[in-house]
């Protein structure tokens, strides 16, 4: 395909004006990795795994298709419209400008909550080394340190969360390793067995009730996929390095999550897996490996560090966005010497004054506190980017769509299939304890995004 950049309408370019196209198709999929993988995967699947027991296999390959879904229809539309309010932008030119204002706000504000959410997870694994520090300290520091790095250039930032990230990926890579080692040497605890994976009682202790109800938890680990077109506002050559860096990630994803969780419930009873640490520190203790435990307690910290340093990312060029659309303040809007929309970023560290509050005084709840609430937004965007793909179709030429480097099939069925799912799993959550908060704030969310969004338009919106 030809120059995607320049079939993207004059004033969409226009809005954007200040962003420096830096980020190379490696630092586009690393920085999805480290913002998909996290807290998630590294401490909210062992509360999935209680839910469902070593069901959770089929809950992960579920979330895994849905995530496949969006990720190929916003594939579409990110390669024709590569810009940094992204899907926001996408739902505002073929649906309705109240999508676009609603989901980059819920999309905002969900982010901003998980920023909080992962820095509580980060103090939360600093107690492993040092139990009588107040997490609220390592909150402070770790924000400081996040905020610095977000207002330096975009290449600097893309390194940066490059190398952060590579960290994870490559003890994933050998706990899978090792895992497997353990599996097969006969080397383990007393998890699954293979006979056992066959068994219904075993693999199914809480029945599929239990599969389907730990979803809502399995989503907020896939939740990050969309995160490189939010990046192709700053992209090298969008046309060509968003289909490759969207299946890279991906293809990465369904790998990690898969084999991780896989190799859980093989090596180490469900019943003794928690939320007091990381499932994967779990593993290492239940093993007996010398320092090991200690080692993957960094890995999971720095995977907490950089998806918090991606999620800032986010925040800021989603508030850039508003504001360059006329649905934020305008001095959200300004970009600085550096490329960076620092204004944007200072006003998106909300959830980390968030994560002090609830540390100091709900330190036991924090965590699923914070993701339960942060969870509908960052749905609530899939939601939006599937309904926008179905208008999207209507409206492009079915040759634009054949030269798509990329491309959803079945579509519009599938893209339909994907939105049921994740609209039955807002309405289940309402009956998993930890994720409450994500069904309870649906309807007045949307309500409140709606007010917000009329009070905009007829009092305060630019012309």
């Amino acid at each position: 395909m030809d120059s995607e950049a320049a079939q993207t309408p004059a004033h969409l370019l226009v809005q954007e004006h200040g962003l420096k196209r830096q980020l190379t198709e490696r630092q586009l999929t690393m920085i999805a990795i480290g913002g998909a993988i996290g807290t998630g995967l590294f401490l909210g699947s062992g509360v999935a795994i209680q839910i469902a027991g070593p069901g959770v296999l089929f809950t992960y390959g579920l979330g895994a298709i849905i995530a496949l879904i969006v990720t190929l229809a916003l594939s579409e539309m990110a390669v024709l419209r590569p810009l940094a309010g992204s899907f926001g932008v996408h739902a505002d030119e073929f649906l309705h400008p109240w999508a676009g204002f609603s989901v980059r706000y819920s999309y905002w504000l969900a982010q901003v909550i998980a920023i909080g959410s992962e820095v509580v997870a980060a103090a939360i694994y600093c107690q492993y080394w040092f139990p009588h520090v107040p997490q609220w300290i390592w909150i402070v520091v770790f924000s400081g340190t996040m905020v610095y790095v977000n207002s330096r250039t975009v290449a600097r930032f893309g390194e940066f969360e490059y190398w952060f990230a590579m960290i994870k990926v490559v003890v994933i890579v050998a706990f899978l390793v090792v895992g497997l080692g353990l599996i097969f040497s006969g080397n383990r605890t007393v998890g699954l067995t293979f006979k056992e994976l066959a068994d219904r009682s075993k693999l199914l202790p809480h029945g599929w009730s239990g599969v389907w109800l730990a979803s809502s938890l399995v989503m907020f680990s896939f939740l990050g996929v969309e995160i490189v077109a939010v990046t192709s506002g700053e992209a090298q050559d969008p046309g060509t390095v968003i289909p490759k860096a969207m299946k890279g990630t991906l293809a990465r994803l369904v790998l990690f999550y898969l084999g991780a969780i896989f190799i859980l419930v093989m090596v180490v009873p469900h019943a003794i897996i928690g939320i007091r640490e990381s499932p994967f520190v779990t593993v290492f203790r239940a093993v007996r490996v010398p320092f090991a435990a200690a080692l993957m307690n960094f890995v999971v910290l720095t995977a907490a560090l950089s998806s918090m340093n991606t999620n800032l990312y986010l925040t800021s060029r989603m508030l850039f966005s508003l504001s360059r659309s006329g649905f934020a303040p305008r001095f959200l809007g300004i970009v600085s010497p550096t490329g960076a929309p620092r204004n944007a970023l200072l006003a998106s560290t909300g959830g980390l004054a968030a994560a002090i509050f609830m540390a100091r005084f709900f330190p036991a709840r924090a965590y699923l506190s914070m993701v339960g609430v942060a969870l509908f937004g960052g749905v609530f965007a899939w939601m939006v980017i599937l309904a926008t793909h179905f208008a999207f179709r209507r409206r492009m030429p079915r040759s634009t769509i054949a030269s798509l480097p990329l491309r959803l099939p079945l579509a519009p069925w599938t893209t339909g299939l994907a939105l049921l799912l994740l609209i039955a799993i807002t309405i289940s959550s309402a009956w998993t304890v930890d994720m409450r908060p994500m069904a309870a704030s649906a309807i007045p969310w949307l309500v409140a995004v709606t007010v917000f969004y009329w009070l905009w338009k007829r009092f305060w919106k630019r012309g």
